[in-house]
């Protein structure tokens, strides 16, 4: 079964170096799980009101974690 991650992370200023979330990932804020996408959305929708993501200080990731099994 697929569970999803919703991150609040912090935005990184750029600084003419690419960006990469595999060997720098930004500092995370909130990590909350969420075991379908509907909750997953409605987490993040509720993380989006926030001031800091309205203002682009802050960004929100939802995740896919794992894999459902039984699907095509």
């Amino acid at each position: 079964m697929t569970r999803f991650l919703v991150v609040l992370t912090d935005v990184r200023p750029l600084d003419g170096v690419l960006r990469n979330e595999r060997t720098m990932p930004e500092r995370r804020r909130q990590v909350v799980s969420a075991s379908s996408r509907a909750a997953a959305d409605r987490i993040a929708a509720a993380f989006m009101a926030l001031g800091m993501v309205r203002a682009g200080r802050q960004r929100v990731k939802v995740i896919a974690v794992g894999r459902r099994y039984g699907s095509c």
